[in-house]
């Protein structure tokens, strides 16, 4: 990495950059990508990062009208946005209708709330993250890996035939990888059960020496190998091996520890705390899966809490330094922007700090009409403002860390949850109003974290590519003000569907909103006085256990805890591809310049897999939207197909750049992150 960061369009060059094009197209492509994301979301509870394909589509638009790098940026920032407003809206408003909030979802009744939610949560998100960019954006320890491909896919259509060579077939690679898996040519995951004694019934050593007794109880393991996913790899191979074995660690304590001591010593009574999941009949393997669910993730949870309040802590100063300068340029006023370089010209925090009194005003008003009650409608507003800044910041962090499409929004909006749920017990506020309260915060937090998560991601791109910070804001606020517009009709438009197929509705298998039905439990269950605190404390304590053993970063372990085994598995592998790459580079003598050229080329293919298989998996969610059936190779596709898949892109991924390092007496390339 560069000790100095030069941008790809230098500050001092005047560039075609916030043009119509460019937020029409932007605007289009938000609609359209975030439309998607909502119908797979709410069907299989996870969203596809739209930065990928916002960016080849705008290049591939832009550049037959000769639009400049920095346009193409604008419509991507703009283009991608509506994926994290759409993410929002799925994890939340499902919730109000399953936990009885709203008695309808027609447009009559439920259009302007969630409209309002949804505007206000993501206007907050732009303005919150715009008081820490550059806290955030510059601080070198945060690698950005989507950032950075993002940026690569631009760069590559500038740089000449070498670096789109490399992007374009990494993109290729990783297109053909993942449509095989979707074709089911081999299976993506495997889940390996280890089984000890009998079903229900285990041998346990209690008292002196020699005496047993026989519990009723269940040992069992659950191992799950790598999801065969380029995009997973790509991520670890950007963030290097040190962070991937951290997040993969929070996986290993959940899947090896957490989930075997509790079959262990629950067995049948598991039913009595995941009775959603029915009855101990239903598997051993279906058992585990509902322990994590219901059980381990409400500890991961704690640990994030606690790991959120941490990552402020490490960066009050940073924070204070960037809140501070705001608050000087309101008393002082800012400097012209003709005396600013390009890439400093920002918005007024003026401008910052009014938009926010407004959409508190205005979210005090919403509040209150929600829950019926005018002091418990302010003190949901004041929570929101506050506890929505922290947690836009964090989801900032982790953005840095495991990019957009790792975010765990979900996480950060069931602390959100929790913390307003136990004020409204605490002002004596219950049933309906209490429970849509609480949901209201939580929906604004879930979209206002979503949306600076992204934003940020967007300014770091832009940050790479020499962007007008000014300008990225701008698009970004009337993006999502269109997106949240807009975003309503597809939520209204699947459930309606799903009712006249012969469904309920939100909640029903067909149309499951996993983590909407979480959230209205939740609600219910702290309002109503019945909810697992020892869980949740017993995470927090996890969390601060992990302060004291130093532990670099004990919200990215508990991000582990709470996200698929598969998942952090297959990004720790890419992590260790990264390793095992940096180390080959050193055994052979690569001097700085070959290095460097290993490195960036390694950054492209990393980025040509991630932008791959998000393009990919985007169509074949389309084929599932309309219905289009997809051929099958197999039934029962193997999995040892899928591993020798995996090894055949691991040896790319290592050969590819240790082959282009150059001779010795090259010039080095300009640096893939910088």
């Amino acid at each position: 990495m560069a000790s100095q960061h030069r941008p790809f369009v230098p500050e001092n060059v005047k560039m075609k950059e916030l043009t119509l094009r460019a937020v029409l197209l932007g605007l289009v492509m938000t609609v359209v990508l975030g439309a998607a994301n909502a119908y797979l979301g709410l069907h299989a509870g996870m969203t596809i990062a739209a930065t990928y394909p916002a960016a080849v589509i705008g290049m591939a638009v832009l550049r037959g009208f000769k639009g400049t790098v920095l346009e193409e940026n604008i419509a991507r920032t703009a283009g991608s946005i509506g994926e994290s407003v759409a993410a929002g809206a799925i994890f939340t408003l499902p919730a109000f209708v399953i936990a009885g909030s709203w008695t309808s979802f027609d447009p009559a009744h439920a259009y302007w709330k969630s409209t309002a939610l949804m505007m206000i949560g993501s206007v907050l998100g732009v303005l919150f993250v715009s008081l820490v960019r550059r806290a955030l954006v510059e601080d070198p320890e945060l690698p950005f890996p989507e950032s950075v491909a993002a940026a690569e896919i631009h760069k590559a259509g500038q740089r000449g035939a070498d670096a789109a060579r490399y992007l374009f077939w990494s993109m290729g690679l990783g297109t053909l990888i993942q449509s095989l898996g979707e074709l089911k040519l081999y299976a993506v995951d495997k889940d390996f059960i280890v089984r000890i004694g009998e079903i229900g019934k285990s041998v346990v050593r209690l008292g002196p020496i020699g005496s047993t007794k026989v519990l009723q109880t269940g040992a069992i393991s659950t191992i799950a190998a790598p999801t065969v996913s380029p995009a997973y790899l790509g991520v670890g191979y950007v963030i290097g091996p040190e962070l991937a074995a951290l997040n993969f660690s929070g996986s290993v304590l959940a899947w090896g520890l957490l989930v075997p001591l509790f079959m262990y010593f629950l067995g049948p009574q598991l039913q009595h705390f995941i009775p959603a999941e029915g009855s101990i009949d239903d598997g051993w393997a279906a058992q585990a899966a509902a322990v994590w669910r219901y059980i381990v993730r409400p500890i991961a949870v704690g640990g994030m809490m606690v790991g959120a309040a941490f990552t402020l802590f490490k960066m009050r100063k940073n924070l204070t330094s960037s809140l501070g300068r705001a608050l000087a340029e309101v008393r002082h006023g800012s400097p012209p922007l003709e005396t600013m370089a390009r890439t400093e010209r920002y918005m007024s925090a003026k401008v910052v700090f009014g938009l926010i009194a407004i959409v508190f005003a205005l979210m005090i008003a919403l509040y209150i009409y929600v829950s019926g009650l005018v002091m418990a409608g302010i003190v949901a507003a004041i929570v929101m403002l506050i506890v929505g800044f922290f947690f836009a910041t964090v989801s900032g962090n982790l953005v840095g860390v495991i990019g957009s499409s790792n975010n765990p929004i979900s996480g950060l909006t069931l602390s959100t949850l929790i913390i307003a749920a136990v004020l409204m017990v605490a002002l004596g506020v219950g049933g309906p109003g209490g429970v849509a309260v609480v949901l209201a915060v939580a929906a604004v937090v879930c979209v206002s974290s979503a949306v600076a998560g992204e934003l940020l991601q967007d300014f770091k791109a832009g940050y790479l590519l020499g962007g007008t910070p000014r300008s990225i804001q701008i698009v970004e606020l009337l993006a999502v003000v269109v997106a949240s517009a807009v975003m309503y009709y597809p939520l209204y438009v699947l459930q309606v569907a799903n009712i006249k197929g012969g469904g309920t509705g939100f909640g029903d298998p067909k149309l499951a909103a996993p983590q909407a039905g979480l959230m209205a439990a939740l609600a219910q269950g702290i309002v109503g006085g019945d909810m697992a605190w020892p869980l949740v404390i017993a995470g927090m304590m996890f969390g601060v256990a992990l302060i004291l053993f130093k532990v670099r970063s004990p919200m990215l372990v508990a991000v582990g805890m709470y996200l698929p085994f598969p998942t952090t598995f297959a990004i720790f592998v890419g992590g260790i591809l990264r390793w095992i790459t940096d180390q080959l580079s050193i055994r052979a003598g690569h001097n700085e310049s070959q290095r460097i050229r290993v490195e960036s080329v390694g950054i492209l293919a990393a980025s040509g897999l991630i932008a791959g298989e998000a393009l990919t998996g985007l169509v074949f969610a389309w084929f599932k939207y309309k219905d289009i059936p997809v051929h099958a190779f197999f039934a029962d596709p193997s999995y040892l197909a899928g591993f020798a898949v995996m090894l055949v892109l691991s040896f790319i991924m290592v050969r590819l750049p240790l082959a282009k390092a150059g001779r010795p007496e090259d010039p080095a390339p300009p640096a893939a992150m910088m």
